[in-house]
């Protein structure tokens, strides 16, 4: 990835049809996003591990307790937490080991496995909200002044939608 300066293509390779060069600043954002989202995903999960939580357990907890009946099935949650069957396997086997969320098999469909949330579940989110709001506003909000958040929020949600 180089600057528009230095990223023309070489005259035989070139097409009417190739990419436009990228920009200083578009370069500098391509460059910056992977150490800022991994330096800020490591805050968050030293901050959630006062907690007793990974990030991935806080998202869990978090994504069941704004879910119908504190209900949902694990395929369903995976996707959601953009995290594969084996590891949302894993985290669900942690988290029902120390009663946070129980597996129950689905009313609707028995193939499929539910996830619910527990009254200790609901507890220990509760105990870890403060420490994530902190670790939202210190580790991203904070750093966001002049730029529309919202703006930025749907960009971000129709790019993790490309994969």
């Amino acid at each position: 990835l180089l600057a528009r300066e230095s990223n023309r293509y070489p005259e035989e390779v070139a097409t009417n049809d190739a990419p436009a060069p990228l920009t200083s600043e578009e370069e500098a954002l391509i460059r910056a996003l992977h150490p800022a989202l991994d330096g800020m995903m490591r805050a968050f999960d030293k901050d959630m591990r006062r907690h007793g939580l990974t990030r991935t357990e806080f998202f869990v907890l978090l994504s069941l307790s704004k879910a119908p009946d504190h209900t949902m099935r694990l395929s369903d949650l995976a996707g959601l937490c953009h995290v594969s069957a084996s590891v949302l396997g894993r985290t669900v086997q942690r988290l029902a080991a120390d009663a946070l969320i129980q597996r129950e098999q689905s009313a609707r469909d028995a193939r499929s496995v539910n996830a619910f949330l527990t009254d200790t579940g609901r507890a220990r989110l509760a105990a870890a909200w403060p420490a994530y709001l902190a670790s939202a506003r210190r580790n991203l909000l904070d750093h966001l002044d002049g730029i529309d958040v919202g703006t930025l929020a749907a960009a971000l949600q129709r790019i993790a939608h490309l994969a």
